[in-house]
């Protein structure tokens, strides 16, 4: 299915025809085209044109309008205040377009796909080797998925990346423990919950800590012991895998809740690149980008230094040879430039991580490794915060934990979605109930602009008002309980019907869909799409409260391009939503 030319962009290729046509030495000149209250759509570019060839406004703007073609797409042209044209279109050229999205039997309502897809390589939902997900690693995992998946969809070749934190000097702490208590990793059963492993980890971690901080003589093993891992040692490494394997157990059954694809062969870990760690350093030293300074390697920038006035360095290997963050880092974007031939790198990364990433950019590029063609990106995200304003904890002053957190807005949306269930079965709620409790936290979070913190509220996130995935979610039940109901009436477009204002308004912003997707995906923006999906769901609303589907009964053509409308609408509602990561059960 080819795709479909949307509504805004075929005007705008009318009126740029008509200005070249006007002013044929400015050559392709752009008529800065966009939605307007005064008409469907306004064109802000003769402005800028007149002034610049010297023209009067007006007078240019009066000659374009000569120069559309007004017919099937074009109804009305005015120029309007200083020279701005307010543009009319056709309710024939709606329905048209509406309806060739809606013949795109590959379900993507005509959204077109990069002609030359580039390869992303995204690293997001980060999690920590032996420790407890909490609340802060939520955006990362909610954020990365929903931009994953609107690159994916505009054609781009994505490759996810893990990022798990499953290297480094505490491993010596729980390996050592693990030696001296073979059988406090076992499993009962043979199937074991991620909630068994991450108590087990649990209990081994504070355990290990514990001995560690009051002996001597533990701590001096411990210590030893990462050396060995540092080192290969082949029975070190198979207990260290013990605790990455138990680890994993736990991360999946976390991310299953979240409704989320987490694939084995993405998740690459810190150690993934420990084989690199000695080259990257090398390489580095050799071409001058790092210096020794009091022993340690370290990449020096002019314009960042500390409160003293003095400058504040990478350290990518510490003196006393151990390798920090920035090495892995480093080799990391090695590994995704060279070996996966990535034209960008996104990192969805917490905002406090900024300056850290602005080095370690700036180093790869100083080194030859990022180039122009190709861009790294850190996608840096604010905090989540409890009602307070302050961040997210509980009563005792502890970090939220993310499940206890997934559990309480399933609980809450269950209680929802019962209150309005009307021939729902009880499994049936409780499946709803989930659908609508991981949606309602997917969508606070993607429907705020990620570098802004927001408030966790799960009485708003979960009400049936305002903008929250709820409502997304009843607009789109609602409609398939209206075609279900339609009887003998089928959705079938009308070109030839005159438009009530409600149709035209919910037909134009449906249309918009490919341009929102578009514009989502270039700027890694999933707010963007979230904005759309809720002004469609009020225009929706809007135009079911205005326009009878059913009843009172209208005329069987009426009632068919109603109809034919609402499908549209909920196609869109649904494709919009899996892009955000969110289901859209069938009803509710």
């Amino acid at each position: 299915m080819a795709s479909v030319t949307s509504l805004s962009d075929s005007v705008h290729q009318r009126l740029a025809a008509a200005l070249s046509a006007a002013l044929p030495q400015a050559g392709s000149a752009d008529p800065l085209l966009r939605r307007s209250d005064r008409a469907d759509f306004q064109a802000n570019g003769i402005l800028a044109l007149a002034k610049k060839e010297k023209a009067n406004p007006r007078e240019l703007a009066t000659q374009v309008v000569s120069g559309v073609e007004s017919g099937e797409l074009i109804k009305d042209v005015e120029v309007s205040g200083p020279g701005f044209l307010n543009i009319t279109i056709t309710d024939r050229a709606i329905i048209e377009t509406l309806a060739a999205r809606y013949a795109d039997d590959t379900g993507r309502l005509g959204v077109p796909q990069a002609q030359q897809p580039g390869t992303t390589v995204i690293d997001y939902a980060q999690p920590n080797v032996a420790k407890e997900m909490h609340v802060g690693h939520l955006r990362s995992a909610v954020i990365g998925d929903s931009v994953m998946r609107l690159l994916e969809f505009t054609g781009e070749n994505v490759v996810r990346r893990h990022h798990i934190g499953d290297w480094g000097t505490q491993f010596g702490m729980l390996i050592q423990y693990l030696e001296e208590h073979p059988h406090e990793l076992d499993h009962k059963a043979d199937e074991v919950s991620g909630e068994e492993a991450m108590s087990n980890l649990d209990r081994l971690y504070k355990a290990a800590r514990k001995l560690f901080d009051a002996d001597e003589e533990f701590k001096t093993r411990a210590r030893r012991r990462v050396v060995d891992l540092q080192a290969g040692d082949p029975q070190t490494l198979a207990m260290w895998q013990k605790f990455v394997d138990e680890s994993k157990i736990y991360f999946f059954s976390v991310f299953e809740k979240l409704d989320m694809e987490i694939r084995d062969e993405d998740i690459v870990g810190e150690s993934g690149y420990n084989d690199m760690l000695a080259e990257t350093c090398r390489l580095l030293e050799e071409s001058g980008v790092a210096v020794r300074s009091e022993g340690a390697l370290c990449v020096f920038f002019d314009d960042i230094k500390g409160p003293d006035g003095n400058p504040v360095p990478l350290i990518v290997q510490k003196s006393d040879g151990g390798y920090g963050y920035a090495a892995t880092d480093l080799s990391a974007i090695r590994d995704r430039v060279f070996n996966l031939k990535a034209n960008n790198i996104i990192y969805v990364v917490d905002a406090r991580q900024s300056l850290h990433f602005k080095m370690v950019f700036e180093t790869a590029r100083k080194a030859g490794w990022l180039g122009d063609d190709v861009k790294a990106y850190q996608l840096a995200f604010g905090t989540v915060l409890g009602k307070d304003g302050k961040p997210f904890k509980t009563r005792e002053g502890e970090t939220v934990r993310l499940v206890d957190l997934l559990d309480e807005a399933i609980d809450r949306a269950s209680a929802v979605v019962r209150e309005k269930a009307q021939d729902l079965s009880e499994e049936e709620i409780a499946e709803r109930g989930t659908q609508v409790g991981v949606g309602a936290v997917k969508y606070a979070d993607l429907s705020t602009s990620a570098n802004r913190d927001y408030k966790f509220d799960l009485d708003q996130m979960v009400s049936l008002n305002g903008d929250t995935s709820v409502y997304l979610q009843y607009a789109y039940a609602r409609i398939q309980s209206i075609l279900r109901k339609a009887g003998t009436s089928r959705p079938v477009a009308h070109p030839e019907l005159e438009l009530h204002e409600a149709e035209r308004a919910l037909g134009l912003h449906a249309d918009a869909f490919a341009a929102t997707v578009a514009e989502a995906a270039a700027e890694y923006a999933p707010h963007k799409l979230a904005a759309y999906l809720y002004q469609l769901s009020s225009l929706f609303t809007t135009f079911y409260d205005k326009c009878p589907v059913i009843k009172p009964e209208p005329p069987k053509d009426v009632a068919e391009n109603r109809l034919f409308l609402c499908d549209v609408t909920a196609r869109t509602l649904h494709q919009g939503m899996g892009l955000l990561g969110i289901r859209t059960p069938e009803r509710l």
